[in-house]
């Protein structure tokens, strides 16, 4: 009678074809029939699922009897009730302590709390710990279940950005969500199966190509990354972003097309991923040494299009000025930088047609640093490694006596034997670019110290490139 009286309770409310059926069943049937009903001997000491005849799930596996099993178990637990404020739902159980989450870098390995209240300045009008923010004890359920599973240990759905851990999903199940994990970060997909490997490369040859692969996934799916960050005993939320599938696309397409730049090496990545830009802007590459704020900031331009976050340009210009190394990724990302935020005209590779002051000014350092690499084969320091950081910020006092030493080197190949035709071939390329140039300004402005060193990155990787038939007939 009490089991029928639960049932009824729970079951009454829905119409789900099933329930009727078990409520049927429990209001005709009476215990002193049990034994007529076959293996009655091996059933009466076991709980007892039913099912409807034909069907391969139980009748407690189907989706509106198990939401009326959770209403009615979560409005029978806890002391305190009153409105979810995740759900909507009204007198329902609240939930005083959230499961830990575990899984993020930087927290306790015992987990660390998202939702939580612990000092007396926090429980306002006497509500104790989670009551404060209050949320149903289905809910709380939920979501903590939900994201210590996305955390896991070998989850393709989460990605580490300087401090924080980012982790996405799709309203339906999608391939693109395990594709996501390749976006941030290629070394996570190392251990992942080829087939995935090769997906991550179409879909983002597709997308830079303004195309959307359809056999991947609909465009309207909704697509949803969540950051995380340690804060002591509690992880506190660094981005949220809400989108679709389609919307990403077109976002990460734009991207990749921002960056395109032509490489310096054939190992250079097509597509740089967002950690190996971040990267770049560390000391020693260490990501460790990545600032926590930028990598929230350059996660939320990529997905939603903004403009890039001005420290991304000021870290790269600092680091190229620290070591000297005007790399692939550091070329690329101050090219997306000037593209997106300045609009400028950015070509990919050499453009011997700009007028652009800064831009020249690179191309010339480049030269005068392949002459001297020529001229004083072994020496210990170039030209790069004592004035590249003075030269691009203060041009004005540098270039007159580059151009000085420059001299010297072009009458040093100018004597040799095999190396006359090299001293001509450097001349004549000084000679254009400095008919662009009408003064060297006394400073440049950090964007056009941008410039400067795209100027530079181009102009070293045409003077490495191999010479054509028609170029070495001029020479």
């Amino acid at each position: 009678a009490a089991f029928k009286a639960l049932q009824h309770t729970i079951g009454d409310a829905i119409k789900d074809k099933g329930m009727r059926a078990v409520l049927r069943f429990l209001d005709s049937w009476q215990p002193k029939d049990a034994p007529i009903l076959a293996l009655w001997e091996q059933m009466a000491s076991l709980n007892v699922v039913f099912k409807l005849d034909g069907d391969l799930s139980y009748i407690h596996e189907r989706p509106e009897v198990k939401q009326a099993w959770l209403r009615y178990f979560y409005s029978t637990v806890g002391d305190v009730k009153g409105m979810c404020l995740v759900t909507g739902i009204e007198n329902t159980a609240l939930s005083r302590l959230h499961a830990a989450i575990k899984g993020v870098p930087g927290t306790q390995t015992s987990g660390a709390a998202l939702v939580s209240f612990n000092l007396p300045s926090f429980t306002s009008f006497g509500k104790n710990q989670n009551l404060n923010a209050p949320i149903g004890e289905q809910a709380a359920f939920a979501y903590t279940t939900a994201l210590n599973h996305l955390l896991a240990r070998n989850s393709l759905q989460k990605v580490r950005i300087g401090d924080a851990t980012a982790v996405f999903w799709t309203e339906s199940a999608s391939p693109v969500e395990a594709l996501m994990a390749g976006l941030f970060d290629p070394g996570i997909l190392d251990t992942a199966p080829d087939q995935l490997q090769n997906d991550l490369r179409i879909f983002l040859e597709s997308v830079s190509k303004r195309k959307f692969p359809s056999s991947f996934d609909r465009p309207d799916n909704r697509f949803y990354i969540l950051g995380l960050s340690p804060n002591a005993a509690r992880i506190s939320v660094r981005f949220w972003h809400v989108s679709t599938v389609g919307e990403i696309a077109i976002r990460i397409g734009r991207h990749y097309r921002d960056l395109a730049i032509v490489k310096n090496f054939d190992r250079d990545p097509d597509h740089p991923s967002l950690w190996q830009v971040l990267r770049e802007t560390a000391a020693q590459r260490d990501s460790r040494n990545i600032t926590p704020v930028l990598s929230g900031q350059m996660v939320r331009s990529l997905l939603t299009g903004t403009d890039y976050p001005r420290t991304i340009l000021t870290g790269m210009i600092s680091r190229i000025r620290a070591d000297k190394q005007v790399n692939y990724i550091r070329a690329a990302m101050l090219k997306a930088y000037l593209i997106r935020n300045l609009k400028m005209e950015v070509t990919m590779s050499l453009d011997t047609q700009s007028t652009d002051q800064a831009y020249r000014l690179g191309r010339l350092f480049a030269v005068m640093e392949k002459a001297q690499e020529e001229a004083v084969s072994g020496a210990s320091a170039t030209i790069k490694d004592r004035f590249f950081g003075a030269a691009s910020a203060t041009p004005g006092r540098v270039f007159p006596v580059l151009l000085r030493g420059v001299q010297n080197n072009i009458a040093k190949l100018r004597k040799g034997a095999e190396t006359g035709g090299r001293a001509v071939h450097f001349e004549r390329i000084i000679s254009e670019i400095m008919d662009g140039i009408d003064a060297f300004r006394p400073t440049l402005r950090i964007e056009e110290q941008g410039m400067f060193a795209i100027g530079y990155y181009h102009q070293r990787k045409a003077l490495f490139t191999k010479k054509t038939a028609t170029e070495s007939k001029e020479e």
